[in-house]
C-alpha cells in the first residue's frame, strides 16, 4: 500500500494524533500526567499583618520608661501652683553668702528646725516617717531620736522654755517633750492645720499654709491674736517654717526659695531674702525637696538654712540688694 494513495481523512487523523501527542510530552514546566500540582508560595507584601492564630498567647510589651527619675510623692500634698515670685518693690531684698556648709541627713523630711546651746532640734515629717530629733551640728549625726505614731504628719517645731512643741499637719494634735529626753509630757490641740511655729518670748506664734499669722499664750495655748501678713501684692499665703529674729518674723514661703521678713505689729513684709541656687549641683540630690528650715543662733548671730531631704545645712549671711 503506498500513503499517498490514502485518503484525506485519514491523513488529517495522522496529523491530529501526532499533534496531540507533541503537545502532551512532560517538561520543564509541566508536570507529567497524573503528577499533582506542586503548591505556591506568594511572597507577602511588605509592611502587611500576618495573622496569628487566635489561642496563641503573646507576652504584653514592657511597659515604656518613663521620662521622671523620682519617686512618687509620699507626702499626702496634692499638686500645687507655684506661688508668683514675690513683690520685692519698696522693701529690702537680699541674697546670700555661704559661710559654711554641715551635713544633714538626706532622708530627713525636714519640717522644722532651731538651734539651742550647741544643738539642732529637728522635726521630720511624713507619714509612718516623722520623729523629733536632737542632732549634732557639726558632723550630722543624729545623737537622739524620738518616733512620732505613724499616723500623725509632723510640722514645725519651738522650745518654749524647757519644753519643745511640735505640731502636727492636719491632725489639729501638738505635741508637748521633755528637751533633754526627749520624752512627750503632753499635747494640745487648735483648730487650723499646722505648719510652722515660733515664739517672740511673750506667745506662740503658728503658721497654716495660709497669710494668717496666729498668736497663742504657750501656758493655755489659746488664741490670743492673728495678724494677716501682706506685700505690696496683697496676701502673702503658704507661709511655712517660721523663726523669731531681732523682733522680726521670718517665714519660709513654701515651694519657693523666698523668706519674708515680717513686722509681727502689722503683718506686713519689711524684706524678702531670695536664697535661689543654694544647693548647686554639688549638694544637689535627685530626692532633694524644698526649702523649709530656719534656725538662728542669737549669741552668736549665726543663721542657718536647710530643707526637706537636703544633704547640707547652710551658714549663710545676708548680702543686700543694691
Amino acid at each position: 500500500m503506498k500513503i499517498n494513495h490514502l485518503p484525506l481523512t485519514i491523513y488529517h487523523l495522522l496529523f491530529i494524533t501526532l499533534l496531540a501527542a507533541c503537545s502532551g510530552k512532560p517538561g520543564p514546566d509541566k508536570p507529567a500526567p497524573g503528577t499533582p500540582p506542586a503548591p505556591t508560595a506568594t511572597a507577602p507584601a511588605q509592611n502587611t499583618a500576618t495573622a496569628v492564630p487566635a489561642d496563641t498567647a503573646y507576652p504584653a510589651p514592657p511597659a515604656a520608661p518613663t521620662n521622671n527619675p523620682y519617686p512618687a510623692p509620699t507626702t499626702g500634698v496634692p499638686p500645687t501652683a507655684y506661688p508668683a515670685p514675690a513683690d520685692t518693690s519698696g522693701v529690702p531684698a537680699y541674697t546670700y553668702r555661704v559661710i559654711n556648709s554641715y551635713p544633714h541627713d538626706p532622708n530627713a523630711f525636714t519640717q522644722g528646725l532651731l538651734w539651742d546651746d550647741g544643738i539642732f532640734y529637728e522635726s521630720a515629717g511624713l507619714y509612718n516617717q516623722s520623729s523629733l530629733r536632737r542632732v549634732d551640728p557639726e558632723s550630722g549625726e543624729v545623737l537622739q531620736m524620738q518616733d512620732v505614731p505613724p499616723e500623725y504628719f509632723a510640722e514645725g517645731l519651738v522650745l518654749w522654755d524647757d519644753k519643745l512643741i511640735q505640731l502636727t499637719w492636719q491632725e489639729n494634735i501638738a505635741f508637748i517633750y521633755d528637751k533633754d529626753s526627749l520624752e512627750k509630757v503632753g499635747e494640745f490641740s487648735y483648730p487650723t492645720e499646722g505648719w510652722g511655729i515660733t515664739h517672740d518670748g511673750r506667745n506662740l506664734i503658728m503658721s497654716d499654709g495660709t497669710a494668717t499669722l496666729y498668736f497663742r499664750d504657750p501656758e493655755t495655748f489659746a488664741e490670743v491674736g492673728r495678724i494677716e501678713v501682706r506685700d505690696a501684692n496683697g496676701p502673702v499665703v503658704r507661709l511655712n517654717e517660721l523663726e523669731y529674729i531681732d523682733g522680726e518674723i521670718w517665714a519660709n514661703v513654701w515651694q519657693t526659695s523666698q523668706i519674708a521678713r515680717i513686722d509681727p505689729a502689722t503683718g506686713q513684709v519689711t524684706g524678702w531674702i531670695d536664697l535661689s541656687g543654694i544647693l548647686d549641683n554639688t549638694t544637689l540630690t535627685q530626692q532633694a525637696d524644698v526649702l523649709n528650715g530656719i534656725a538662728y543662733d542669737a549669741e552668736n548671730g549665726r543663721l542657718f538654712i536647710t530643707g526637706k531631704l537636703w544633704p547640707a545645712v547652710f551658714e549663710i549671711e545676708l548680702i543686700p540688694e543694691s
